[in-house]
């Protein structure tokens, strides 16, 4: 058995509770299968990994459809599954320019369906620098605008980091906690955009059909002594939000702007 399956058992064995977070698991193991091959490789069968992993072909069938869909499995017929190749990765702006993201349009608001302390886990563990044994705080929330659900947010917080953190806390504003209360200041984030789609279960969540298109972000946050604060995977609907980016030209400088251009990202609401 993979020690990602190892691990996942292990955790459905504490009896942390909650459907949203049942199917989260399932598909992090996937991703920490693929993580571990490269390109071209095969991963486990679906009949073993519902096996190993003690879920029904339904369940593990619509997290390997979301991936496939994602474009980070490729199913072909009579073979298996296989990792498919590494995406064409494009960043927004250089990273040694600043960039601050402006609040996005309409009155943003949260509700959060679960709150729960787990193990890490290899993947995020390694997204965190923390040991996979290691506690953290697990968080979904789901994000409104107006009164309209638009993004469900999985959170990934160092339970060392603000022990004691309570759901509220992380309803008010979670970066304005961590000033605030804890003397922590989020400085630096490295986030990736790509577009997927919505299981039934987060199609639900978002009022959406199943398989609606949605744009995955991927996001770590470090505070000003580069020390990992959250992990945050988000999922956006595809037919409510959209990113807009601000680019500077060359040849730019030779005609200056009246006011100074830089690329921004439209992501919604950080905190």
């Amino acid at each position: 058995m993979d020690d990602s399956v190892k691990a996942l058992t292990s955790r459905d064995q504490q009896g942390v509770p909650g459907g949203v977070l049942k199917r989260e698991r399932v598909r992090e193991v996937l991703l920490d299968l693929i993580e571990s091959r490269r390109p071209g490789d095969a991963i486990p069968s679906e009949r073993t990994l519902c096996t190993e992993l003690g879920v029904s072909r339904p369940t593990l069938r619509a997290a390997v459809d979301t991936l496939v869909a994602s474009g980070l499995l490729v199913r072909e017929h009579g073979r298996g599954m296989f990792v498919a190749r590494a995406k064409v990765t494009q960043e927004l702006a250089p990273g040694s320019r600043p960039l601050t993201a402006p609040r996005a349009a309409g009155d943003w608001s949260s509700s959060v369906l679960e709150f729960s302390t787990v193990r890490a886990g290899a993947r995020v563990g390694r997204r965190l620098r923390i040991s996979p044994a290691a506690e953290l705080v697990y968080v979904v929330r789901l994000r409104l605008v107006d009164g309209e659900p638009i993004a469900l947010e999985h959170l990934h917080i160092p339970a060392a980091l603000a022990p004691g953190l309570t759901p509220a806390q992380v309803e008010s504003g979670f970066y304005a906690h961590l000033r605030e209360a804890r003397r922590i200041r989020p400085a630096h984030a490295a986030q990736s955009i790509e577009p997927t789609v919505l299981t039934e279960g987060e199609a639900a969540l978002l009022g959406v059909p199943v398989l609606s298109p949605a744009l995955l972000f991927d996001r770590l946050t470090t505070d000003t002594e580069d020390r990992p604060v959250e992990y945050v995977r988000s999922l956006y609907r595809g037919d409510r939000y959209r990113i807009v980016s601000r680019l500077e030209l060359d040849g730019a400088a030779e005609h200056p702007a009246p006011t100074a251009s830089r690329t921004a990202a439209w992501w919604g609401t950080v905190e």
